[in-house]
């Protein structure tokens, strides 16, 4: 999990504060530097100011450099704060999506917060998170209010349907409980047939039978890789949003892929990533593939 840094979307709102310590907490796990990244988006605020005002006369460089200062003296009090982690701070321009994609081909982790002023303000009332969720190079972690006073020894919960981007979000799953050293646990919603659309000889135990033999092959390759860690396996009919929805109670971290099949279909750009964003109860990482 080392190596590559961990970007930290920052404006000094109380949410990029959450997501700046939720950073720290995992370099301090995974050894990666921290970078904080505020973005000013210079054509945007020209534009609020009307008719008649030349385009980048605000923020003029002093209310830049006051930007910088904010940066910089976070990233400071972050490292002093702990000394044994690398933290950094930048200021960078253009549209805060664009921005942050382009910036997340270089880190391990992208960490935001769900609302904030600035670059950043209203994350996840507009398309900015889902549009930076998407299409990442890099996973993306999400620090909703509230969702960091869970205890930190809480379980991670993963949603698996056996899609390419699930199984890659179980691998960051797997890799995150055990760095953490806590419990895995694996969700798998399913839709029995039913109406008369559906067959009329289901037998919704065998079937259930069948969807949990699929996650416990998916579970091989990783069980070989990381034989401490324990865990659990839920099989149940239903929503998908609902059931990890409920399996975020009381964890450290519930994740997701991109793109699924069968439940988790749309995974980032339907309902199901809206319900987590916005009810999970503790961080959200959406993992895509790179």
């Amino acid at each position: 999990m080392g190596g590559e840094e961990i970007l930290v979307g920052y404006d000094g709102s109380p949410d990029a504060a959450r997501a700046l310590d939720w950073a720290l907490d995992e370099a301090g796990r995974s050894g990666r530097p921290v970078r904080l990244a505020y973005v000013f988006e210079w054509l945007t605020v020209a534009g609020w100011i009307g008719p008649g005002v030349a385009p980048g006369v605000w923020p003029d460089e002093q209310a830049r450099q006051q930007v910088e200062t904010l940066v910089h003296k976070a990233a400071a009090d972050a490292a002093a704060a702990h000394p044994d982690r690398t933290v950094t701070g930048e200021v960078y321009d253009g549209p805060p999506a664009l921005v942050l994609q382009e910036r997340s081909a270089d880190a391990g982790l992208l960490v935001l917060g769900t609302r904030g002023h600035g670059g950043f303000g209203e994350l996840l009332a507009g398309s900015t998170a889902v549009t930076v969720t998407a299409h990442a190079h890099c996973p993306v972690v999400v620090v909703r209010d509230g969702t960091t006073d869970q205890a930190r020894t809480g379980h991670v919960a993963v949603g698996v349907d056996g899609s390419e981007c699930s199984l890659l979000a179980l691998g960051f799953a797997y890799e995150q409980a055990a760095a953490r050293g806590v419990p895995l646990h694996v969700v798998r919603a399913w839709q029995p047939p039913s109406g008369r659309w559906g067959p009329p000889d289901v037998d919704v135990d065998s079937a259930a039978a069948a969807e949990r033999a699929d996650v416990e092959e998916s579970l091989g390759r990783w069980r070989a890789s990381f034989p401490d860690v324990p865990v659990t396996v839920e099989v149940a009919a239903g929503s998908a949003s609902s059931l990890l929805v409920e399996a975020s109670r009381n964890a450290a971290l519930v994740v997701v892929g991109t793109r699924g099949r069968g439940g988790l279909r749309g995974m980032v750009l339907g309902s199901v990533s809206q319900q987590l964003l916005h009810h999970a109860h503790c961080p959200v990482a959406v993992v895509r593939e790179r």
